[in-house]
């Protein structure tokens, strides 16, 4: 009986000493888990674990669904809630170079994309995961990756490729971007003749001397939205693209080359401004003259703007607020076809 006794006390005795390493043993792994969240939170990186054959998610160091504002409850943690959430665009060849690890084609899972998030703005993910554990049989049992929310980085750089081809004041396309533009529709498989209107605003001197060069930026900002009105209402079928390529120049480019058409254009710009414009309450007088350009697929983008601007500094000579076709030496342009 003292031995069956103390050999009880003894297994109590390991149980409880078990117990408490057991429990030791818990919360450094909550300690460590807390150390890991406050490293990873640091750098924007979130550790998630993928269990392969139910599809369900663990999220180590972020509330799950937390980078699409959902709560744990609305968003589900597996596979299935994830495909859902990705960008329609790129969901297709996302859940292929997903699958592709799956069967063992890549070695990694990788993969920079977009996600829908609860109030329907586009958050953009760097994704990438490996393999960690396979079932005895050799199938793939858990996966280990990161995922970076790099919305702010990826909308710095588009920014950034916009600003490239954008005029900052008007968000037109830039000299540069109107010469890509004009060679793009030279390109065009069907494209045969196009037009190009040259435009200068009228009095903009004596605007900006009047009344500021802030007011001067708000007349051209003015400018370019009556373009851009009137190319959509006018032009809308045909391609079209609208730059400002100086102080206050500007040009339309457009596969359209037909004479009646370009006039009916040209011919509403300049009457939109032949009476006062409102600017900031203040009325003031803006005025447009044009010249025109028809190019075919050989001729060059300074060729094409010196023939209009030669048109359009007629019209300056001429009293201004109006529009002309350049004439070529050898054929009229109002003969376009």
């Amino acid at each position: 009986m003292d031995t069956q006794a103390s050999q009880l006390s003894a297994l109590a005795a390991e149980i409880e000493r078990l117990t408490r390493e057991n429990e030791a043993l818990k919360q450094h792994n909550i300690h460590l888990q807390q150390q890991l969240s406050a490293t990873l939170d640091g750098t924007g990186l979130c550790l998630w674990e993928q269990h392969v054959p139910s599809g369900d998610l663990l999220i180590y160091n972020q509330e799950w669904g937390s980078l699409l504002g959902y709560t744990r409850e609305e968003y589900a943690a597996n596979m299935e809630s994830w495909k859902g959430s990705l960008h329609p665009d790129d969901k297709d060849w996302v859940i292929k170079a997903f699958e592709d690890h799956i069967e063992g084609k890549e070695d990694v899972y990788q993969a920079v994309h977009r996600m829908i998030h609860k109030d329907g703005s586009v958050r953009w993910v760097s994704d990438r995961g490996r393999i960690v554990e396979y079932t005895s049989d050799g199938k793939p049992l858990k996966i280990l990756g990161t995922h970076i929310d790099i919305t702010q980085e990826k909308r710095y750089q588009l920014d950034l490729a916009r600003l490239a081809h954008r005029d900052p004041l008007t968000d037109l396309l830039n000299r540069n971007a109107a010469k890509k533009a004009f060679k793009s529709l030279q390109h065009d498989a069907n494209f045969d003749s196009g037009t190009l209107l040259f435009i200068d605003v009228d009095n903009f001197k004596m605007i900006n001397d009047h009344h500021g060069h802030r007011f001067g930026d708000l007349a051209l900002i003015n400018i370019s939205q009556t373009l851009q009105h009137y190319a959509d209402k006018l032009l809308a079928s045909k391609q079209v693209s609208i730059a400002r390529i100086g102080g206050d120049e500007f040009v339309i480019i457009t596969a359209i080359s037909e004479y009646e058409l370009i006039s009916i254009l040209a011919g509403s710009l300049v009457n939109h401004y032949k009476q006062n414009v409102t600017i900031e309450e203040k009325s003031v007088s803006l005025g447009l003259s044009i010249g025109i350009s028809c190019f075919a697929k050989h001729d060059t983008f300074a060729e094409v703007c010196e023939q209009a601007d030669n048109a359009m500094y007629g019209i300056k000579q001429a009293g201004k607020h109006n529009y002309s076709f350049w004439q070529h030496p050898k054929t009229l342009i109002q003969s376009i076809r």
